[in-house]
């Protein structure tokens, strides 16, 4: 750094705080390190004794911390999404629309490997909405060498880091087993459930069907449903292992690949997804589902909703964050529940 004079200090940037205090009226810092120093900003520094300020010699081998912060933002900014304005080396990510946050949890850790950078975003999976912040940069020192930025272009790749998935429109047919609600004995409380959660996220319901515990019945319902454009389908009741839960053989009957039956998640260890071969995702949903605040439902039914095919893999990941600790004020989403990578 060097000393310089004020009035020949425009363009230069500042390596200090300066403070402004006027007795019972004000203490702030209108300048901090790192302003660029402008014409306006001349007659106030003035006026605040300062003659001569202490300035970053430029170099042309190094970027300002805004300037580096605007890199860090480009490797994660994609579609759907806005950036603020650069502040002391930092810039935020924000939401345009309702949808599914994603990101590339390995490259994003491989970028934060690198010394005097960060990046730190909302878990990966994450549904959000408009307007919601979901990624925040920052330059740790107040200059930064240009070969260190062009590392973490490397490092992060070509594609951006994150994605902004809008939730499609979508229609759900939905399958409610169970004898005892079918001949009427008890009233089906599941079925209102399903429907205040796929309203959430846009999905209307094309068709509600009652069964009785019977795989032929239940198959042919998913058919029929299937066959009315539903572009996914839900099946409630009948999903543990007695012998007379018919719901898994159902599913598979109708020809569809079986991801798992079976999540590293309680409440809803006894979930099922398959996806029949055009892609329509079926959800076989264990009883958890009608009672608890969250469930495996609330983790998969966001990816399904922004159109994401989910894999074994992801939901075998799920073990660690996925048990709910069932707090009397449930925070789901903003908690650990299901946050595993």
């Amino acid at each position: 750094m060097k000393r310089i004079e004020t009035t020949k200090a425009v363009g230069t940037i500042l390596c200090h705080d300066i403070t402004r205090i006027i007795k019972d009226v004000v203490k702030d810092t209108p300048f901090r390190k790192g302003h660029i120093v402008t014409q306006e900003d001349i007659p106030v520094l003035l006026s605040l004794g300062k003659e001569h300020l202490f300035v970053w010699e430029k170099n042309e081998n190094r970027y300002h911390e805004d300037e580096a912060a605007e890199i860090l933002c480009q490797v994660c900014l994609n579609e759907n999404m806005h950036k603020g304005l650069p502040r002391e080396g930092k810039i935020e990510i924000f939401a345009d629309c309702d949808g599914l946050f994603r990101i590339d949890v390995p490259r994003l850790n491989a970028v934060n490997a690198l010394d005097e950078v960060m990046i730190a975003s909302r878990h990966t999976n994450f549904p959000v909405h408009k307007g919601d912040k979901l990624i925040g940069t920052r330059v740790i020192p107040l200059v930064i060498d240009k070969a260190k930025m062009e590392q973490v272009r490397e490092v992060a790749g070509t594609a951006p880091l994150a994605q902004l998935l809008p939730y499609k429109e979508m229609r759900c047919g939905i399958v409610t087993t169970g004898s005892e609600v079918y001949s009427g004995r008890i009233q089906d409380t599941f079925t209102p459930v399903i429907v205040q959660k796929l309203e959430s996220f846009g999905i209307t319901v094309s068709g509600h069907i009652l069964v009785k515990d019977s795989r032929e019945m239940i198959t042919a319902a998913i058919m029929k449903l299937k066959a009315q454009g539903a572009d996914m389908i839900v099946c409630t009741g009948g999903m543990s292992v007695d012998p007379d839960d018919m719901t898994p053989g159902a599913i598979r009957a109708t020809g569809a690949h079986v991801v798992t039956y079976g999540a590293p998640v309680l409440p809803g260890a006894m979930f099922l997804l398959a996806y029949m071969h055009d892609g329509t995702p079926i959800m076989g949903l264990p009883g958890c589902v009608m009672y608890a605040k969250a469930t495996i439902f609330d983790l998969i039914l966001p990816r399904i909703a922004a159109g994401v095919e989910v894999s074994r893999q992801e939901i075998s990941n799920m073990g660690a964050g996925g048990l709910c600790l069932g707090c009397e004020i449930c925070h789901f989403p903003n908690c650990g529940y299901g946050r595993g990578i």
